[in-house]
């Protein structure tokens, strides 16, 4: 299996590691990683890095989301969705005009409380593992930012829909229940589906049983994407053989003739290299995804 980034629509009732673990298998490598774990109930986008590829997920320049989800008003939960135990009911006083006049005050910049089931760590513990035991710990507000929230109509009584277009970090279970406090009510998420994740989109993915058909028939390498494909935000950078040699032996170019920044660099015949900085005039390299070829 090459080097690459293989778009995964994740089904739901499955963690983002149990595709990892299924997809370990199927593919013939345990060299697996992936970047914007979603939770089991939720589906769409994840992107499952394969080989040397897994160095880029932390190194993409764009990590913003897009959502599509459902509020359901009326009903909490302990984890923030229909999956969870049931902690609060309320008769539902407000409809789709009162939803759309509070909708403006959660897109910009936010402070949100992570929930207590999420991977976030603190003391070097996940969330999530105290939550299990029954535990509520202490929590700092992180800074988030909503660029936009879409109304997308009612599927069913007291059930809303929202495109929800977030930085990275935003849990949309924390978002529905603050638009639930808005309008006076509890409020949980009855579905949710990640249609876009950095510089993917769900229509670039596939599900796990078409992943699996195909790697069982030889073909899965067809949908595997080059790694810079994690990349298209950064400028390209055509490096001559002198410089290729410079970055594989991790030796900075000085006086090198173009702007600060960061680049996707690539050598003479169009082969991806990696990511390298150019500061002060002076091109070291950040990280590269290929093997070294002969000179």
């Amino acid at each position: 299996m090459k080097n690459g980034i293989l778009l995964v629509d994740k089904p739901a009732g499955w963690t983002s590691f149990d595709v990892l673990a299924k997809l370990r298998g199927a593919l013939g490598t345990r060299k697996l990683g992936h970047s914007g774990t979603l939770d089991p109930m939720a589906t769409g986008v994840l992107a499952v890095f394969i080989g040397r590829a897994t160095a880029a997920a932390d190194r993409q320049p764009d990590h913003d989301k897009t959502y599509e989800a459902t509020i359901r008003l009326g009903l909490a939960t302990d984890t923030g969705d229909i999956t969870g135990t049931v902690l609060e009911t309320a008769p539902v006083t407000a409809g789709e005009s009162e939803l759309l006049a509070v909708l403006p005050q959660f897109t910009g910049t936010l402070s949100q409380l992570p929930p207590m089931y999420s991977a976030v760590k603190v003391n070097g513990q996940p969330l999530y593992k105290a939550a299990h035991a029954g535990k509520t710990v202490e929590r700092a507000p992180r800074a988030i930012t909503v660029y936009a929230i879409d109304y997308l109509g009612s599927p069913a009584k007291d059930e809303y829909r929202l495109r929800v277009s977030c930085s990275k970090g935003t849990y949309i279970r924390t978002l529905a229940e603050d638009i639930g406090k808005a309008l006076g009510l509890p409020a949980t998420l009855s579905a949710l589906r990640r249609t876009r994740a950095g510089a993917f989109a769900i229509a670039q993915a596939h599900t796990l049983p078409e992943i699996l058909q195909a790697a069982a028939e030889g073909r899965a390498e067809d949908w595997v994407l080059d790694v810079d494909a994690a990349f298209p935000s950064l400028p390209a950078l055509a490096v001559s053989d002198g410089v290729r040699r410079h970055l594989f032996n991790g030796c900075p170019t000085s006086r090198y003739p173009a702007a600060d920044g960061r680049y996707r660099v690539y050598d003479g015949a169009g082969r991806f290299l990696g990511l390298a900085v150019v500061a002060g005039g002076v091109l070291n390299v950040e990280k590269l995804f290929c093997e070294r070829e002969g000179d």
